[in-house]
């Protein structure tokens, strides 16, 4: 063996390959010719350097591999165990060769998942006391046999992809993944991990894998166990007809996020959240999720769907939107405290749209004149902040500046003019005018939003008689059962249960979704950081648009940027510091203290990345350009 080895530094890989199965035939007295196994997924790993050789033209020396170098031949893909957003385990087989995004991409093929680049893979939370009860009692769903491909879509069969369809036990498997789960156990709500704290989160953050390295590099061996989540909070084109797994693992990952006091609701929205997931439990169980199989109807609907009619002129719909309202400004500084802006007072302007602005004046007779003030709304970001039982329809503006961004406060008398004045927002946000023909479209889903949080109270009482079946603990989060009582909370879900029922289980998943990302600290990220000059620890948010600066002790955001305003960014590896240059001469720089400064890098290039994907390049993904914008120097 040691002459073999020594003669293969002048050898290339191929060849060495074929000695090194020459040598195992005679040391086990086969003959090689007796040979059955498929040796074409085998590769040399180079255990002191943590690398593959994969060149099979390179030969050992050019790699600087000398006599007392230790070489394993070994499978490139092999078994992984991997939690799914649901709680399910799947065991099947992963590429431990190429970088993680690749290995992504593979699983999610198997797992018929499209637009694989939103998700990733992070190692478990430890368990110490409750991984052996865990241990014995769980399922694992095997798919170590499913044959690896290379297709990104697979062929279909009765509306699943062929390699579930080939026995009951691999449709037993796709139903899994296709089919939401029925609400968890009060028990087990209790014992998943819970973060108490924002500098939790954090840590969990800290716990992604490196997109850009292979697993064998990250110390993941055979059989190891990781978590498939959803990392980028940007998902495109999510279509019931064909991102079922999608839609449900989606599902599951914020119904979680919801349960597990992850991400912060309101009374009202967790009551609309525990009714809208009382409904899509019922609903699942009698109306099966199936892709539709007839092509040529999916595609002239998809056509008549992307068809844009352009109007000429202003709509008749946007002379009512000149009314009078109400608004809050913030200071002319751009920190952003919300919870002391409350205890300022409101002001009566008369406003008016003008194509992607709005201005306001003091009054309505002021209108023709010049306005106090005139602000572009394109590029802003717009969020609600309603109650409908309170009457309370606040709309939130952050308006980009050059110190990050402003906020503006609309307060709206009423449902209708919420509606009109949200969604006139909305489409300026988008570089659109009020004369764009989904004004009236985005009106009616606004609309349809209120009405599923508007009280029904007459109903509630029937509603709460004809079922008695509904179990409050696996709807709302432990925090509101320590506050109420089942019997206090059961009528407030039924009675937001009326507005949901009518929904078909497509429909009610993507309500669910909406309102999952309407809620103000939606897709955030949270890392602990040191800025640069400062003596305390801070909170670095990072959002699909935007970075925020928070206050570590009293919660509040200081600063926000957005990416669009982001004129490059650096990462020194040598001293682990992010640095930040906006545009109107602004520079951050911050070193990471609960996660490596790679992940915060890896961030922001993959969000700036998710923001370059288009309909005519969705299905084909530009893995160099992901690379580059999240790869460290390693990568480059």
């Amino acid at each position: 063996m040691l002459r073999l080895l020594v003669r293969g530094l002048f050898t290339s890989l191929q060849s060495y390959f074929i000695h090194l199965c020459l040598c195992f035939s005679e040391l086990s007295g086969v003959s090689l010719t007796e040979i059955k196994r498929d040796w074409s997924d085998h590769a040399l790993w180079w255990d002191q350097k943590k690398m593959w050789l994969l060149r099979t033209a390179w030969t050992l020396e050019k790699y600087g591999i000398h006599a007392d170098a230790r070489l394993i031949f070994m499978p490139q893909h092999r078994p992984l165990k991997l939690d799914l957003p649901n709680g399910k385990t799947v065991r099947l087989r992963a590429c431990f060769s190429d970088p993680v995004f690749q290995t992504v991409m593979g699983i999610c093929r198997q797992l018929n998942i499209r637009h694989p680049e939103e998700l990733s893979l992070l190692r478990p939370v430890e368990e110490k006391k409750k991984k052996k009860d865990k241990d014995l009692t769980e399922e694992i769903y095997d798919l170590t046999e499913v044959p690896l491909s290379s297709v990104s879509r697979p062929c279909l069969y009765n509306g699943m992809p062929a390699h579930f369809a080939e026995s009951e036990k691999m449709e037993a498997v796709y139903k899994m993944l296709s089919i939401t789960q029925t609400p968890p156990a009060p028990e087990v709500i209790t014992k998943q991990y819970r973060p108490a704290s924002v500098v939790d989160k954090a840590h969990i953050n800290g716990r992604w894998l490196d997109s850009s390295r292979c697993l064998m590099q990250q110390n993941i061996q055979e059989n190891d166990r990781l978590w498939l989540r959803f990392k980028y909070y940007t998902f495109y084109e999510l279509d019931p007809k064909y991102d079922v797994v999608r839609l449900t693992q989606l599902y599951e990952q914020a119904r979680w996020a919801i349960l597990l006091e992850d991400i912060d609701c309101t009374e009202e929205e967790m009551m609309l959240f525990g009714a809208l997931q009382y409904h899509i439990s019922k609903v699942s169980q009698s109306e099966p999720q199936a892709l539709s199989t007839n092509t040529a109807m999916d595609d002239l609907e998809s056509a008549l769907l992307s068809l844009e009619v352009k109007m000429e002129g202003e709509s008749s719909s946007a002379t009512e939107l000149l009314e009078s309202v109400l608004i809050k400004r913030s200071c002319v500084n751009v920190r952003f405290r919300p919870k002391r802006l409350t205890l300022k007072g409101y002001k009566q302007y008369w406003f008016k749209f003008q194509d992607t602005s709005i201005a306001y004046f003091k009054s309505k007779e002021e209108s023709i004149g010049e306005p106090i003030q005139q602000i572009n709304l394109k590029g802003c970001e717009v969020a609600p902040d309603v109650n409908v039982a309170a009457q309370k329809f606040l709309i939130r503006l952050l308006i980009p500046a050059p110190e990050g961004m402003n906020e503006v406060f609309l307060r709206c008398e009423n449902e209708r003019q919420y509606a009109q004045w949200m969604a006139g927002c909305r489409l300026a946000s988008k570089g659109k005018s009020l004369a764009d023909s989904s004004f009236q479209s985005e009106i009616q889903s606004i609309r349809s939003f209120l009405a599923m949080q508007r009280n029904n109270s007459g109903s509630s009482s029937n509603a709460a008689s004809s079922d008695e079946s509904i179990n409050t603990h696996s709807l709302v989060s432990p925090r509101y059962h320590k506050k109420y009582k089942t019997k206090q909370l059961t009528p407030r879900i039924l009675d937001a249960y009326q507005n949901v029922a009518q929904l078909s289980l497509s429909d009610a998943l993507m309500r669910f979704l909406q309102i999952w990302q309407a809620l103000p600290d939606f897709g955030l990220s949270y890392v602990v950081v040191r800025f640069k000059g400062s003596r305390k620890d801070e909170v670095l948010g990072i959002a699909p648009n935007r970075l925020i600066r928070i206050d570590l002790g009293v919660g509040d955001v200081v600063k926000t940027w957005r990416y669009n305003n982001m004129k490059q960014w650096n990462v020194n590896w040598d001293i682990r510091q992010v640095a930040i240059e906006f545009e109107g001469n602004v520079n951050i720089a911050f070193s990471c203290v609960t996660a490596d400064c790679r992940i915060v890098h890896e961030f922001i290039g993959g969000y700036i990345f998710m923001s370059t994907r288009s309909r005519e390049k969705s299905d084909v993904l530009n893995q160099e350009l992901f690379h580059k914008l999240t790869g460290g120097h390693e990568a480059l």
